[in-house]
Protein backbone atom coordinates (compact mmCIF):
# COMPACT_ATOMS: atom_id res chain seq x y z
CA UNK A 1 0.00 0.00 0.00
CA UNK A 2 1.11 3.53 -0.37
CA UNK A 3 2.11 5.90 1.51
CA UNK A 4 -1.72 7.58 0.84
CA UNK A 5 -4.60 5.64 -0.63
CA UNK A 6 -8.22 6.24 -1.13
CA UNK A 7 -10.67 3.71 -2.23
CA UNK A 8 -14.41 5.23 -3.78
CA UNK A 9 -13.70 8.24 -1.74
CA UNK A 10 -17.25 10.18 -1.31
CA UNK A 11 -17.26 13.29 0.75
CA UNK A 12 -21.25 15.04 0.98
CA UNK A 13 -21.95 18.52 2.52
CA UNK A 14 -24.72 19.29 3.69
CA UNK A 15 -26.85 22.23 3.28
CA UNK A 16 -29.35 23.59 5.76
CA UNK A 17 -31.57 26.62 5.95
CA UNK A 18 -31.24 29.31 9.01
CA UNK A 19 -33.65 26.98 11.12
CA UNK A 20 -31.17 23.98 10.60
CA UNK A 21 -33.48 22.20 8.09
CA UNK A 22 -31.83 19.91 5.29
CA UNK A 23 -31.63 22.17 2.37
CA UNK A 24 -29.73 19.61 0.16
CA UNK A 25 -26.43 17.69 -0.25
CA UNK A 26 -23.40 18.51 -2.56
CA UNK A 27 -20.88 15.45 -2.97
CA UNK A 28 -17.82 17.09 -3.40
CA UNK A 29 -16.07 13.87 -3.57
CA UNK A 30 -17.43 11.11 -5.54
CA UNK A 31 -15.80 8.13 -5.22
CA UNK A 32 -12.13 9.49 -6.11
CA UNK A 33 -9.62 6.16 -6.31
CA UNK A 34 -5.66 7.27 -5.37
CA UNK A 35 -2.82 5.66 -4.79
CA UNK A 36 0.56 7.87 -4.11
CA UNK A 37 3.75 5.82 -3.60
CA UNK A 38 6.58 7.19 -0.83
CA UNK A 39 8.65 9.65 -2.22
CA UNK A 40 6.58 10.58 -5.26
CA UNK A 41 5.66 14.48 -6.47
CA UNK A 42 1.74 14.31 -6.83
CA UNK A 43 -0.63 17.24 -8.35
CA UNK A 44 -3.85 17.31 -8.14
CA UNK A 45 -5.40 19.64 -10.72
CA UNK A 46 -8.74 21.54 -11.49
CA UNK A 47 -10.27 24.77 -11.53
CA UNK A 48 -12.71 26.44 -8.14
CA UNK A 49 -15.10 23.88 -6.97
CA UNK A 50 -13.47 21.31 -8.59
CA UNK A 51 -13.18 18.73 -5.34
CA UNK A 52 -9.77 19.31 -4.87
CA UNK A 53 -9.37 20.94 -1.39
CA UNK A 54 -11.89 18.94 0.04
CA UNK A 55 -9.94 15.86 -1.27
CA UNK A 56 -6.85 17.08 0.58
CA UNK A 57 -8.50 17.70 4.02
CA UNK A 58 -9.24 14.19 4.20
CA UNK A 59 -5.66 13.37 3.56
CA UNK A 60 -4.30 15.16 7.12
CA UNK A 61 -8.23 13.93 8.38
CA UNK A 62 -9.58 17.42 8.69
CA UNK A 63 -12.23 16.00 6.77
CA UNK A 64 -13.55 12.48 7.24
CA UNK A 65 -15.32 10.20 4.08
CA UNK A 66 -19.11 9.86 4.08
CA UNK A 67 -18.70 6.89 2.08
CA UNK A 68 -15.24 4.87 1.37
CA UNK A 69 -11.79 5.17 3.38
CA UNK A 70 -8.84 7.27 3.17
CA UNK A 71 -4.90 5.73 4.50
CA UNK A 72 -2.25 7.26 5.52
CA UNK A 73 0.69 5.26 5.80
CA UNK A 74 -1.94 2.20 6.36
CA UNK A 75 -3.79 3.95 8.75
CA UNK A 76 -7.45 4.71 8.64
CA UNK A 77 -8.65 8.28 9.00
CA UNK A 78 -11.57 7.34 10.83
CA UNK A 79 -9.96 5.57 13.17
CA UNK A 80 -9.80 8.22 16.04
CA UNK A 81 -6.42 6.77 18.00
CA UNK A 82 -4.34 7.23 14.81
CA UNK A 83 -5.37 10.63 14.47
CA UNK A 84 -2.44 12.45 16.09
CA UNK A 85 -0.03 9.93 14.42
CA UNK A 86 -1.59 10.73 11.04
CA UNK A 87 -1.80 14.43 11.22
CA UNK A 88 1.79 14.21 11.89
CA UNK A 89 2.93 12.02 9.43
CA UNK A 90 0.69 14.18 6.91
CA UNK A 91 1.41 17.83 7.13
CA UNK A 92 -0.51 20.59 5.78
CA UNK A 93 0.09 23.76 4.27
CA UNK A 94 -2.57 25.86 3.58
CA UNK A 95 -3.19 29.14 1.11
CA UNK A 96 -2.84 31.88 3.39
CA UNK A 97 0.32 31.72 5.16
CA UNK A 98 -0.63 34.41 7.71
CA UNK A 99 -2.97 31.43 8.98
CA UNK A 100 -0.07 29.30 9.91
CA UNK A 101 2.77 31.52 11.34
CA UNK A 102 1.78 32.10 15.39
CA UNK A 103 5.43 32.87 16.21
CA UNK A 104 7.50 36.61 16.68
CA UNK A 105 10.25 35.00 16.08
CA UNK A 106 11.44 33.16 12.73
CA UNK A 107 13.00 29.87 14.33
CA UNK A 108 10.61 29.92 17.17
CA UNK A 109 7.38 29.20 14.95
CA UNK A 110 9.44 26.81 13.08
CA UNK A 111 10.26 25.27 16.86
CA UNK A 112 6.30 25.69 17.73
CA UNK A 113 5.38 22.48 16.53
CA UNK A 114 8.23 19.97 17.55
CA UNK A 115 7.86 21.60 21.03
CA UNK A 116 4.03 20.61 21.32
CA UNK A 117 5.16 17.38 20.12
CA UNK A 118 7.49 17.19 23.17
CA UNK A 119 10.84 16.71 21.25
CA UNK A 120 13.87 17.95 23.46
CA UNK A 121 15.12 21.38 23.47
CA UNK A 122 18.61 20.55 21.91
CA UNK A 123 16.64 18.60 19.19
CA UNK A 124 14.10 21.27 18.60
CA UNK A 125 16.66 23.96 17.23
CA UNK A 126 18.75 21.34 15.32
CA UNK A 127 15.58 20.81 13.77
CA UNK A 128 14.62 24.04 13.29
CA UNK A 129 17.94 24.70 11.67
CA UNK A 130 17.62 21.90 8.77
CA UNK A 131 13.81 23.09 8.44
CA UNK A 132 14.74 26.49 7.52
CA UNK A 133 17.64 24.84 5.35
CA UNK A 134 15.60 22.75 3.55
CA UNK A 135 13.43 25.67 1.94
CA UNK A 136 15.98 28.63 2.21
CA UNK A 137 15.02 30.86 4.66
CA UNK A 138 18.20 29.97 7.94
CA UNK A 139 19.40 33.44 7.42
CA UNK A 140 16.11 34.86 8.18
CA UNK A 141 15.90 32.71 11.06
CA UNK A 142 16.12 35.86 13.53
CA UNK A 143 13.31 38.25 11.93
CA UNK A 144 10.12 38.70 12.66
CA UNK A 145 7.38 37.30 9.78
CA UNK A 146 5.87 40.61 9.27
CA UNK A 147 9.12 42.08 7.72
CA UNK A 148 9.22 38.86 5.37
CA UNK A 149 7.48 38.68 1.61
CA UNK A 150 4.16 36.42 0.72
CA UNK A 151 6.75 33.91 -0.46
CA UNK A 152 9.19 34.30 2.61
CA UNK A 153 6.49 33.65 4.69
CA UNK A 154 4.98 30.76 3.27
CA UNK A 155 8.31 29.27 3.31
CA UNK A 156 8.92 29.83 7.09
CA UNK A 157 5.25 27.72 7.15
CA UNK A 158 6.61 24.75 5.02
CA UNK A 159 9.40 24.77 7.52
CA UNK A 160 7.50 24.68 10.74
CA UNK A 161 5.60 21.40 9.19
CA UNK A 162 8.80 19.76 7.88
CA UNK A 163 10.81 20.18 11.22
CA UNK A 164 8.10 17.61 12.61
CA UNK A 165 9.77 14.84 9.77
CA UNK A 166 6.07 14.48 8.22
CA UNK A 167 6.56 11.63 5.45
CA UNK A 168 4.81 13.52 3.08
CA UNK A 169 3.42 17.23 2.64
CA UNK A 170 -0.01 18.63 1.47
CA UNK A 171 0.01 21.89 0.07
CA UNK A 172 -3.36 23.47 -0.37
CA UNK A 173 -3.02 25.87 -2.96
CA UNK A 174 0.35 27.14 -1.14
CA UNK A 175 1.12 30.22 -4.00
CA UNK A 176 -2.74 31.28 -4.50
CA UNK A 177 -2.29 34.48 -2.46
CA UNK A 178 1.30 35.07 -4.06
CA UNK A 179 2.98 37.08 -6.81
CA UNK A 180 5.21 35.40 -9.14
CA UNK A 181 8.01 35.50 -7.65
CA UNK A 182 6.93 34.02 -4.48
CA UNK A 183 5.28 31.38 -6.52
CA UNK A 184 8.77 30.29 -8.04
CA UNK A 185 10.26 30.57 -4.67
CA UNK A 186 7.79 28.31 -3.23
CA UNK A 187 7.54 25.30 -5.74
CA UNK A 188 11.66 25.37 -5.99
CA UNK A 189 11.39 24.81 -1.97
CA UNK A 190 8.85 22.05 -2.25
CA UNK A 191 10.86 20.22 -5.42
CA UNK A 192 14.53 20.49 -3.24
CA UNK A 193 12.20 18.78 -0.66
CA UNK A 194 10.96 16.08 -2.63
CA UNK A 195 14.40 15.46 -4.92
CA UNK A 196 16.40 16.14 -1.61
CA UNK A 197 14.92 15.39 1.23
CA UNK A 198 12.71 11.83 -0.34
CA UNK A 199 9.56 13.81 1.36
CA UNK A 200 6.54 13.13 -0.59
CA UNK A 201 4.66 15.75 -1.81
CA UNK A 202 0.77 16.58 -2.88
CA UNK A 203 0.29 19.94 -4.51
CA UNK A 204 -3.31 21.12 -5.02
CA UNK A 205 -3.11 23.78 -7.09
CA UNK A 206 -5.11 25.47 -10.16
CA UNK A 207 -1.49 26.65 -11.49
CA UNK A 208 -0.38 24.60 -14.54
CA UNK A 209 3.40 25.48 -14.44
CA UNK A 210 4.13 24.09 -11.02
CA UNK A 211 3.14 20.72 -11.97
CA UNK A 212 5.61 20.03 -14.79
CA UNK A 213 8.18 18.02 -12.31
CA UNK A 214 5.43 16.32 -11.10
CA UNK A 215 5.52 12.29 -11.14
CA UNK A 216 1.96 11.83 -11.27
CA UNK A 217 -0.89 14.43 -11.78
CA UNK A 218 -4.83 14.23 -10.93
CA UNK A 219 -7.12 16.14 -12.78
CA UNK A 220 -10.46 16.77 -11.04
CA UNK A 221 -13.88 18.13 -12.18
CA UNK A 222 -17.06 18.25 -10.22
CA UNK A 223 -15.50 15.55 -7.60
CA UNK A 224 -14.32 13.10 -9.84
CA UNK A 225 -10.83 12.64 -11.14
CA UNK A 226 -11.73 13.19 -15.08
CA UNK A 227 -7.84 12.68 -16.08
CA UNK A 228 -4.57 11.08 -14.99
CA UNK A 229 -1.12 10.65 -15.96
CA UNK A 230 2.55 12.11 -16.03
CA UNK A 231 2.50 15.91 -16.87
CA UNK A 232 3.48 15.27 -20.32
CA UNK A 233 0.51 12.72 -21.04
CA UNK A 234 -1.73 15.33 -19.49
CA UNK A 235 -0.51 18.40 -21.22
CA UNK A 236 -0.51 16.35 -24.71
CA UNK A 237 -4.64 16.76 -24.34
CA UNK A 238 -5.04 20.56 -24.95
CA UNK A 239 -8.25 20.45 -25.99
CA UNK A 240 -9.49 18.13 -23.15
CA UNK A 241 -7.78 21.03 -20.80
CA UNK A 242 -9.56 23.69 -22.10
CA UNK A 243 -13.03 22.18 -21.61
CA UNK A 244 -12.40 21.49 -18.06
CA UNK A 245 -11.88 24.97 -18.38
CA UNK A 246 -7.91 24.65 -17.12
CA UNK A 247 -5.29 26.99 -18.54
CA UNK A 248 -2.25 25.01 -20.43
CA UNK A 249 1.25 26.46 -20.14
CA UNK A 250 2.01 28.99 -22.39
CA UNK A 251 4.99 26.98 -23.78
CA UNK A 252 2.84 23.94 -24.26
CA UNK A 253 -0.01 26.69 -25.70
CA UNK A 254 2.28 28.09 -28.51
CA UNK A 255 3.68 24.55 -29.51
CA UNK A 256 -0.24 23.09 -29.72
CA UNK A 257 -0.75 26.14 -31.93
CA UNK A 258 2.38 25.63 -34.58
CA UNK A 259 1.69 22.06 -34.78
CA UNK A 260 -2.31 22.91 -35.89
CA UNK A 261 -0.84 25.38 -37.96
CA UNK A 262 1.15 22.08 -39.42
CA UNK A 263 4.75 22.12 -37.83
CA UNK A 264 5.52 18.35 -36.89
CA UNK A 265 5.77 18.72 -33.04
CA UNK A 266 5.43 16.62 -30.60
CA UNK A 267 2.50 17.04 -27.91
CA UNK A 268 2.74 17.48 -24.33
CA UNK A 269 6.10 20.41 -24.75
CA UNK A 270 6.37 21.58 -21.44
CA UNK A 271 9.53 23.75 -21.18
CA UNK A 272 10.77 26.65 -23.43
CA UNK A 273 13.99 24.81 -23.78
CA UNK A 274 12.47 21.82 -24.94
CA UNK A 275 10.33 23.93 -27.87
CA UNK A 276 13.49 25.62 -28.76
CA UNK A 277 15.25 22.36 -29.28
CA UNK A 278 12.28 20.97 -31.31
CA UNK A 279 12.61 23.56 -33.47
CA UNK A 280 15.73 23.44 -33.82
CA UNK A 281 15.68 20.11 -34.88
CA UNK A 282 12.92 21.06 -37.31
CA UNK A 283 15.08 23.71 -38.94
CA UNK A 284 18.02 21.70 -39.59
CA UNK A 285 15.89 18.89 -41.04
CA UNK A 286 14.85 21.17 -43.94
CA UNK A 287 17.83 22.58 -43.86
CA UNK A 288 19.49 19.08 -45.22
CA UNK A 289 16.41 18.90 -47.66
Amino acid sequence: MGIIKTDKLVFEYIRRDEEGNVEGITRAVDEVDLDVRQGEFVAILGHNGSGKSTLAKHINAILYPTEGTVWVDGMDTKDNKDLWNIRQEAGMVFQNPDNQIIGQVVEEDVGFGPENMGIPTEEIWERVEESLKAVGMYKYRKFSPNKLSGGQKQRVSIAGVIAMHPKCIILDEPTAMLDPNGRKEVVRAVRALNDVEGITVVLITHYMEEIIHADKVFVMDKGRVAMQGTPRQIFSQVEKLKRLRLDVPQVTLLAHELKKSGLQLPDGILTVEELTQELMHLYKREKVK
